[in-house]
């Protein structure tokens, strides 16, 4: 693209409206260029860049005559530009708050800085700094991702995520059009899910958000909100989406290799579980058999004829079914259980996933959550689940077709292995990142 000519009245609106341009090619990059062109997009940035520099460079007298903090800002913003940390753009940072300490958009810029040169507290401080002088949305969301990486004790973890959310909040609320304010706000709150006590409605705010983000041509093509939101989709089991949401992120930034290998992995888990079942984990009929065979009632041990107390507090009574007599959804006062025929070994822990058949011979992929490394379960186990969540897994993705049927168990403490309840041991949070790369 043909770089526009800078019509401006004097030397620090010229250097303003050059910087201007630079950060509009890197942040509507796909407004004036094909998909297929991504690849390029860094390299096209670092050369207008070097232009910008070069033009900088030509009125430096003039505008440091001007302003010089202004000037040593929209420098060291030029510098700042790309995703990695520039020592350049430090030092004309610093020197323009040490010249002008009100001037909130170098504060910010600075923060940034640091914030890739891994120095949060840094970072942090810079935010604050600026916000201690004006109510800014950058500075606010800027200082939601900080607080988001600092590095806390397990104590103060909660809290200071929740800092990060109800900074988000005050960007957004500040501007509500801004799309990167809401994808911000979407990030802290899914951090927050994994972080406590999983509250679904955390989930569902983080997608409340990036339905706003999305509605944003400044924050549409941001690799992060697709990959953040494939990130929910893949552990909500939406695997369609997941899959076409990395591969989103996969094409808006091909040199980020992350979500094409999230992509991959997920691709390939799917299709591993889907052969597992049908292949009956590929247990010999004279080892499966007699697996199926000594399934006995003893085996669900408190489930058996007796009460299970209920997410929503209820004590009831459970009914043993069978697999094909589960509906889609959750299955309100029934149990099931079954032998452990394989376990599912992926590219990632999450979720722990296993093959129970039940005594009809009936195979089914189970898929546990929030269970401690190492205290998952093992082939010839019996397995009781009250109360089944169940969901068909259907996806059709680059000409392959997988289908097949699944159990959900949010936490460990519902099953009962071998006869016996599994204790609060075998229970661990999730913990799964989020991206930040591009944001």
């Amino acid at each position: 693209m043909a770089a526009k000519s800078i019509e401006t009245n004097t030397p620090l609106e010229k250097a303003q409206a050059l910087v201007d341009r630079l950060y509009t090619l890197k942040n509507n990059y796909f407004d004036d260029h094909d998909i297929s062109e991504a690849a390029k997009k860094n390299e096209n940035v670092s050369l207008l860049l070097q232009k910008t520099l070069d033009e900088l460079e030509v009125i430096k007298d003039q505008c440091e005559t001007e302003n010089k903090a202004k000037y040593l800002l929209l420098r060291g913003k030029a510098l700042n530009v790309l995703s990695h940390f520039n020592e350049d753009a430090l030092h004309d940072l610093e020197k323009a708050v040490k010249l002008d300490p009100k001037l909130v958009e170098a504060w910010n810029e600075l923060g940034e800085c640091y914030w890739k040169k891994g120095d949060m507290e840094s970072a942090k401080n810079c935010f604050n700094g600026a916000l201690s002088k004006e109510k800014d949305k950058i500075s606010l969301r800027q200082l939601s991702m900080v607080l988001r990486q600092l590095k806390v004790n397990e104590k103060d973890r909660v809290k200071t995520i929740e800092d990060s959310v109800s900074k988000a909040k005050e960007a957004v609320l500040l501007d509500a059009n801004d799309g990167l304010s809401w994808c911000i706000l979407g990030n802290a709150y899914l951090t927050l899910f994994f972080t406590s006590s999983q509250n679904p409605k955390l989930l569902k705010q983080a997608m409340i958000s990036y339905s706003h983000a999305d509605k944003d041509k400044n924050t549409v093509n941001n690799p992060d909100l697709h990959y953040n939101r494939a990130i929910i989709w893949k552990y909500e089991e939406e695997y369609q989406k997941a899959l076409e949401g990395f591969a989103r992120a996969s094409a808006l930034d091909p040199l980020w290799s992350t979500s094409e290998e999230k992509e991959v992995a997920l691709l390939q888990y799917l299709l591993k579980v889907q052969s597992l079942i049908l292949n009956k984990g590929q247990l010999k009929t004279r080892r499966l058999q007699p697996m199926i065979q000594s399934l006995n009632e003893s085996q669900l041990g408190p489930y058996r004829g007796g009460s299970y107390t209920s997410s929503g507090g209820k004590s009831v009574e459970l009914k043993l079914v069978d697999f094909d007599d589960l509906k889609e959804g959750i299955n309100l006062n029934k149990v099931v259980y079954g032998k452990v025929i394989c376990n599912v070994v992926g590219e990632e822990p999450v979720p722990f996933t296993f093959c129970l058949i039940d005594k009809k011979s009936v195979c089914w992929s189970v898929t546990i959550y929030n269970i401690a490394q190492g205290k998952g379960v093992i082939i010839g186990d019996s397995v009781a689940i009250p109360e089944p969540f169940v969901q068909q897994i259907k996806v059709n993705y680059k000409e392959k077709d997988i289908n097949y049927w699944n159990i959900r168990v949010d936490t460990p403490l519902v099953l009962v292995v071998n006869g016996k309840k599994l204790q609060i041991d075998k229970q661990a949070m999730t913990e799964i990142a989020v991206s930040i790369v591009n944001n």
